[in-house]
């Protein structure tokens, strides 16, 4: 069966899932487009699915009969209106995070598809399909016994000048909060950041760096150092210290050089050149699962609680050095 899809957002990364749809994975065709840009909409339906209708609005492209399932690469903001439309009009969703831009609409989210009665909606929490953390979790699982303690880090080159301190939350550990619940299979019941002195690099609405320190309730605490400034390169890291052993993400293929009088490999500048492949699978991962009419992946409620633990940590910022307790509703059995 192929998937016909239609894609609510056509900027960078909408443009980029229509690509790899239409060019890259099986199983799917783009048969709508939408964008609150008209033209930007049109451009993809011209260079990526020139079979697609353009829709003037989200809502108009998941009523379409011909369209089986919802791609939400939208403004963060618009992102429930949209989710809840497809659960409403019982069609698989994926969208990107977050779910929504506050708990309480994620909590929304969550509610309808339980009253749904099955999945429909994947989170594009797309470190689970990485390689190198699929490893990692092998590795954890099975391997190095009880995890201690999780040491991380979170690096950019460069953000531009409207990123702010709460974004480093929002924008930027959002993928480990969601990832270390994998990973450790464990939720979070406090969080706290600290400031370092700030890199001279930022400017004053952001603070740079910041670690943040979550813990868990099986009493794994996990240092994570968000440096969004840090020049030299995009760089994400992960050691897993449990009982038996050491466990460390393995760093990107790079081809290592003896030039120019030192040993030397290079460094990924851009996130989107680290992760491409996962986003590859996460979205083969969900036309599979939309074909049979249901979704699999990342989970309502694992957006909800990103978006939970989210304001834990910002309330934490604002609380330089205290600990903020984080606390969630059980666990719907839809998601068990």
């Amino acid at each position: 069966m192929t998937v016909r899809i239609g894609v609510i957002g056509t900027g960078a990364i909408g443009r980029d899932h229509a690509r790899r749809i239409e060019k890259v994975l099986s199983g799917g065709k783009i048969v709508g487009l939408s964008d609150v840009n008209r033209a930007s909409a049109e451009a993809v339906r011209a260079d990526i699915a020139p079979d697609a209708v353009v829709y003037g609005t989200g809502q108009e492209l998941i009523a379409a009969g011909d369209v089986d399932a919802v791609l939400v690469t939208s403004w963060g903001a618009t992102h429930e209106e949209y989710v809840l439309a497809a659960i409403a009009a019982g069609k698989p969703c994926f969208c990107e995070k977050p779910l929504a831009t506050t708990a309480e609409g994620a909590k929304r989210i969550v509610d309808a598809e339980v009253a749904h009665g099955m999945r429909l909606v994947q989170v594009g929490f797309m470190r689970r399909y990485d390689e190198g953390y699929v490893a990692l979790k092998k590795v954890v699982d099975s391997r190095i016994g009880a995890p201690i303690i999780v040491h991380a880090a979170h690096r950019n080159p460069t953000v531009p000048q409207a990123y702010v301190t709460p974004m480093a939350i929002h924008d930027t550990l959002i993928h480990e909060i969601d990832v270390f619940r994998w990973l450790l299979e464990d939720d979070y019941v406090s969080a706290r950041v600290t400031f370092p002195r700030s890199c001279a690099r930022t400017h004053a609405k952001l603070r740079d760096p910041q670690i943040v320190t979550l813990t868990t309730a099986k009493g794994t605490v996990i240092n994570t150092e968000i440096f969004v400034n840090c020049h030299y390169g995009y760089d994400i890291q992960c050691e897993v210290v449990g009982e038996d052993g050491i466990a460390r993400l393995p760093e990107p293929v790079a081809v290592q050089m003896r030039l120019n009088a030192s040993l030397q490999n290079d460094i990924l500048t851009d996130w989107k050149d680290r992760f491409v492949a996962s986003y590859d699978v996460e979205l083969q991962d969900f036309l599979r699962a939309a074909a049979k009419g249901t979704a699999t992946g990342p989970t309502s409620w694992d957006g909800y609680m990103a978006a939970v633990t989210s304001d834990a940590c910002v309330a934490a910022q604002e609380a330089e050095g205290e600990a903020v307790s984080i606390s969630y509703p059980d666990c719907p059995a839809l998601y068990r």
